[in-house]
């Protein structure tokens, strides 16, 4: 069957209402047909912002058969930070076909479409447009003849809570959650570390996950699986299978979406944060990727050390190498520095190992057929714009391979070992992941040219990203009065 191309993708449209299956289609007028039988009565355009948050627009979907999936429809860019200045705002987004599904979280019928953010005049890709940025990226590394396609598979941790009430005002400041789950207010259940892998009654979430993940496979999303986390309140997991990096990014916002408004509509309330509770295990959103050139693995070497490649170690020395600046992007927040802390197999060196739950890159040890040859950066955390998450790593690893460097030369591994049980002196010897956003962000802007290579970021998104990050985040928390000072010092 023909089908149509849309922006250089093939159109696939996921019946998420019948089946679940896959629907080809040649042409607008057989969208117009699986409109009229499915009794679709809108079609809504999500977009990301800079800062990685999704917005939409909907339009009837009796508008279909107009020039709309060509010029696109029209927004104002001056309203998220980042996009575009208020007297040049004017944008258009351009739905991407191959993205479509239905909406299972709408009331009457909908199919939602993640788009591109082009110029409103020309329809040329605007280049702040985060997916823009994730496929110059994907084109960079096929530039290089190293290889041609990188693979990609984001784990995504998070916790369910009944409620949260939160309240910042000059006069009062604190937030309270209410978890429904674990030990709390005297009842018994999962102690505060105490359920990974933990069974109903004590998971109570089970049933809202499979939900979950029913409606995303629905949507098109491949799942692995998905099980209750180490932390006893409410905090879990959802595994989904491996693809193309600007796909995996829409696979990231979609799970986002899928998590909060299925817990949204059980009368429950999902959050991705970094570190919700203090004291116990935060929510990591770790990225295993490997690269390919045609059909061959090319992070696979049987006599390398756990299997990889020359060609690997040079990626994870790029990675490892510039990961004080890569955290400001994969990293981007003030409470990404809490979770990064000892004590809760987060990292907090920059080193590599097989198996090492400690390092910032771990070598899978189940992973040892050629093609599922890879590695896992554990660092990143959900806070991030997933399009740059992805594309900032790739050219990190695509300079470690550019400029061939060797992780035991630079002192970044392998260590296969606790790096805790060594002495301070020895330990100080590996290189630490910065401490704070503001670190990460002072680190982005010494070392950044790797990321304006190809034109995949520019420099002035580099230095709007953290001026934004600056004066809206580091600042604004830096200013406020933490709630635990008044314990502290109110009797000084």
């Amino acid at each position: 069957m023909e089908s149509l191309v849309n922006n250089g993708r093939e159109v696939i449209l996921r019946d998420s209402l019948q089946t679940g299956g896959n629907k080809i289609f040649g042409s607008i007028e057989d969208l117009e047909k699986i409109i009229k039988e499915k009794s679709i009565r809108h079609l809504d355009f999500k977009f990301t912002d800079f800062a990685g948050r999704w917005h939409h627009i909907t339009v009837p979907a009796s508008r279909a058969g107009e020039n709309l999936f060509a010029q696109g429809v029209g927004f104002d860019g001056s309203n998220f930070p980042g996009l575009k200045s208020l007297e040049s705002g004017d944008l258009s987004l351009v739905p991407d076909l191959s993205t479509a599904f239905i909406d299972p979280f709408r009331t009457e019928p909908a199919v939602s479409f993640i788009c591109d953010i082009v110029e409103s005049d020309t329809k040329k890709p605007f280049n702040r447009d985060p997916r823009a940025v994730a496929e110059k990226a994907e084109n960079y590394l096929a530039s290089t003849g190293k290889a041609d396609r990188s693979w990609w598979g984001p784990e995504f941790e998070y916790h369910i809570f009944d409620q949260v009430y939160v309240d910042n005002s000059p006069l009062r400041s604190g937030y309270e959650i209410l978890p429904g789950e674990g030990q709390f207010e005297g009842l018994p259940g999962l102690a505060p570390s105490g359920g990974y892998h933990a069974i109903p009654p004590e998971d109570i979430s089970a049933d809202l996950r499979d939900r979950t993940v029913s409606l995303l496979e629905d949507a098109g999303v491949e799942l692995i699986y998905h099980h209750h986390e180490v932390g006893g309140h409410g905090q879990v997991e959802i595994e989904v299978q491996f693809g193309p990096l600007t796909r995996m990014a829409d696979v990231v916002m979609m799970v986002k979406y899928f998590a909060r408004m299925a817990a949204h509509t059980a009368g429950r309330q999902a959050t991705f944060m970094p570190k919700p509770i203090f004291g116990e295990p935060g929510n990591g959103m770790h990225f295993h990727q490997h690269l390919f050139k045609g059909d061959d693995p090319v992070f696979f070497d049987r006599e390398g050390y756990a299997g990889l490649s020359k060609l690997a170690l040079q990626y994870i020395s790029g990675l490892l190498i510039h990961s004080p600046a890569l955290l400001a992007i994969t990293n981007p927040s003030t409470n990404s520095y809490k979770r990064l802390v000892p004590g809760y197999e987060a990292p907090v060196h920059s080193f590599f190992s097989l198996a090492n739950r400690s390092a910032a890159i771990r070598i899978p040890k189940y992973a040892v057929d050629p093609e599922k040859k890879r590695i896992e950066f554990r660092p990143p955390d959900a806070t991030c714009n997933p399009y740059f998450c992805m594309a900032a790593q790739l050219m990190a690893g695509i300079d470690g391979i550019i400029n061939e460097l060797d992780p035991e030369q630079l002192g970044l591994g392998p260590y296969d070992i606790n790096i805790f049980d060594l002495e301070p002196d020895q330990r100080g010897k590996i290189r630490e992941l910065p401490a704070s956003l503001q670190e990460a962000l002072d680190a982005l802007k010494e070392d950044h040219e790797f990321l304006t290579r190809g034109d995949v970021f520019s420099e002035e998104m580099i230095e709007e990203w953290i001026q934004i990050k600056h004066d809206h985040e580091v600042s604004p928390v830096e200013e406020r009065t933490h709630p635990y000072e008044y314990r502290l010092y109110f009797d000084c």
